[in-house]
């Protein structure tokens, strides 16, 4: 009976210390929703300066009307297809940290090893923002100042006497650009419905990899096309070079272009059969490699 009150108390705090750890809410989304406001913050902006403010401070023109719709949709591209980069980036640092070290045993740096485990959240923010961009990009006909717009197009083709307005080469551009938006878009939606628990786990190992590496790269391949078409001829324009910085488009697939640029170095013979040696537990005969398996030993 002189236990018991203390045996009481103990379990308040051994209860006490499961509410604090129930009360870290989503702990793997703490470094991708950092790392995506960051982006957001900084292409918002960017894009800000470019459409707003530079006309404003320029011209006195005031288009401050296009933040809640046009900058945010410029916003939202920019940022998918940067996370997207970012679900890839780490499994191709991993691949040459093997091909340097020759070995598979060697644990990876520390933050290369937390990136590594928060690509699935990566790609499912990707994928929450790529969704976000097709819906904004749908309400386009649907605002108030685009109707101005047109009615202005139409009376100044009026104006200038202009029978036909159509101009092939930006019909194909749209046509073309939206048909590999669209592309993208489902890889993408594969992509996160295959990462869902119930989906995952009726799958095989061999499956899954191919879903969420090849089909993944894939998609990551569809949304830079998908950028690069929808520039198409304004990478020598210099008007798009406001205060001579770079359309947000151009830095958008810098990151994706990189990475896509490493895995086909590493899909090269030379490479791909080496790496393949070392993840079947190959090990190069490296002094390295024998001081580690001296300590292992």
């Amino acid at each position: 009976l002189f236990n018991l009150p203390q045996a009481h108390h103990f379990g308040e705090f051994e209860h006490s210390s499961e509410q604090r750890c129930k009360q870290d809410l989503f702990p793997k989304w703490h470094l991708p929703m950092k790392i995506a406001s960051v982006i957001s913050l900084l292409t918002f902006i960017y894009t800000s300066m470019r459409d707003v403010i530079y006309p404003f401070i320029t011209r006195k023109e005031n288009v401050f009307y296009k933040i809640p719709i046009l900058v945010t949709n410029k916003v939202l591209p920019v940022v998918s297809i940067t996370l997207l980069a970012l679900v890839y980036l780490p499994g191709i640092l991993a691949a040459g940290f093997q091909l340097y070290f020759g070995t598979k045993y060697k644990r990876f740096p520390q933050w290369l090893d937390r990136w590594m485990l928060s690509r699935k959240q990566f790609g499912l923010l990707s994928f929450f923002f790529a969704a976000m961009h097709a819906c904004y990009s749908l309400c386009y006909p649907m605002r108030r100042s685009y109707r101005y717009k047109l009615l202005n197009w139409a009376f100044q083709q009026v104006k200038q006497k202009k029978e036909n307005a159509w101009i092939e080469h930006d019909v194909w551009r749209m046509e073309i650009y939206v048909s590999v938006g669209i592309l993208g878009l489902a890889l993408l939606a594969l992509l996160a419905i295959t990462s869902i628990p119930s989906v995952s786990h009726s799958l095989t190992w061999r499956e899954f990899h191919y879903i969420q590496s090849k089909m993944g790269y894939l998609a990551l391949l569809l949304c830079t096309v998908h950028a690069l078409v929808f520039a198409w001829n304004k990478w020598v324009d210099v008007n798009q070079f406001i205060w001579y910085t770079p359309p947000s488009f151009m830095v958008a697939v810098f990151l994706p272009i990189v990475v896509l640029l490493c895995k086909c170095i590493l899909l090269l013979p030379c490479f791909r059969k080496r790496i393949k040696k070392i993840r079947s537990g190959w090990e190069a005969n490296t002094q390295a490699n024998q001081t580690s398996m001296t300590s292992r030993l």
